[in-house]
């Protein structure tokens, strides 16, 4: 029997954050070139992914992020042949709001900026998104679905390995 590669998946955070009927995107440099993406992030090594999804959403748009609800689970994959990429991500999409942007706050490298579109400007941008998950999470913000925070439970070992209890 030959041993196989375990299956890793990318871990990921997305923040949902409407206001006045308008979603709140960032435009970001990709190696596809100049993307829209909800604010979302890479889960840290010891970090929940609530408190992943605060860093990120503060990260890429330089506001605080206050998260209300899990939106969702979701899996999606990508492929990049030309580089030999083929990622499977597994996101935590939040719904939450923010405030204004925080004076002497800068945007994380390669978000160029933050832009608030209509539900209907976000379906018309598709062949802009980074993935197709973020008309999904978008989707699913406006039909109101919404799951207790509760529902991603983190053990303290996150923080404390060797924590036992």
């Amino acid at each position: 029997m030959t041993a196989t590669a375990r299956f890793r998946p990318s871990v990921t955070v997305a923040a949902v954050i409407a206001h006045e009927g308008r979603y709140l995107l960032v435009e970001e440099e990709t190696p596809e070139g100049l993307r829209l993406n909800n604010p979302a992030g890479h889960l840290e090594q010891g970090e929940s992914p609530l408190q992943a999804v605060v860093r990120e959403a503060l990260e890429e748009t330089a506001r605080a992020f206050t998260p209300e609800a899990l939106l969702g689970v979701y899996l999606a994959r990508f492929l990049r042949p030309e580089r030999g990429e083929d990622v499977t991500y597994v996101r935590f999409a939040y719904r939450g709001h923010v405030g204004e942007p925080l004076p002497g706050r800068t945007l994380d490298t390669g978000i160029r900026r933050t832009l608030w579109l209509s539900l209907d400007e976000v379906r018309a941008s598709r062949e802009r998104h980074r993935s197709p998950l973020v008309l999904q999470c978008i989707e699913d913000h406006a039909a109101g679905r919404a799951l207790p925070l509760e529902s991603v439970q983190a053990h303290a070992s996150l923080a404390d390995p060797l924590r036992l209890a």
